[in-house]
């Protein structure tokens, strides 16, 4: 190869080098732009005040009694369905002759006190108990909370009404004597369908 050849090819090679180091180290402008996000949960908080609904002793066959309590919503979030459920326990002398004292305590839903003669859903304990608690929504809160159609809205309190009768069936109910029931009301509060936010 001759000399000629030779500078030639290290004056190629030098000005490849040159343009590949001077490729890579240009300057060029340059911008960012940060986004952030957030998600906070909202919260159903329930509650029942007085949490003891009722309490009576000495009962007899006929009685009744007119109690009302508030359901409140102190979370942030409407409380779109309220079920419950029912139990209780009977304690006594005896075993009744098989008869659920339950099936002698009347549970009448009341809208007011206004309208004590007008139950709008009427059942007893032991009924009540047997319920599955979607028919207790649909029967009771809906006309219950009246015109929200069952909701309970965030930050609000609504009084509700309940009368229970110790019912006279015009037979024997000696049995009865002596025994007490406790009852343990149980409400589910559930949101409503999410949305586009």
């Amino acid at each position: 190869m001759g000399l000629k050849k030779k500078l030639g090819l290290g004056v190629a090679s030098a000005a490849l080098g040159l343009s590949l180091v001077g490729g890579g180290t240009f300057a060029y402008f340059n911008d960012t732009a940060d986004a952030s996000g957030s998600f906070a949960a909202g919260t159903l908080d329930l509650t029942v005040d007085p949490t003891q609904i009722i309490s009576v002793d000495n009962l007899k066959p006929g009685d009744t009694m007119l109690r009302s309590f508030e359901l409140g919503n102190g979370g942030t979030l409407d409380i779109s369905e309220i079920t419950l459920d029912t139990d209780y326990q009977v304690t006594g002398a005896g075993n009744n002759n098989g008869d659920d004292f339950g099936d002698h305590i009347r549970v009448n839903f009341l809208v007011n006190a206004d309208k004590v003669d007008v139950p709008i859903f009427s059942t007893t304990l032991a009924e009540l108990k047997a319920m599955d608690p979607d028919v207790i929504e649909g029967n009771i809160f809906s006309p219950w909370l009246g015109e929200r159609g069952g909701n309970l809205a965030a930050g609000t309190t609504d009084q509700l009404y309940v009368q229970y009768e110790f019912v006279d069936n015009g037979e024997d109910q000696n049995h009865f004597q002596g025994d007490s029931l406790s009852l343990q009301w149980t409400f589910n509060a559930e949101q409503g369908e999410g949305e586009a936010r």
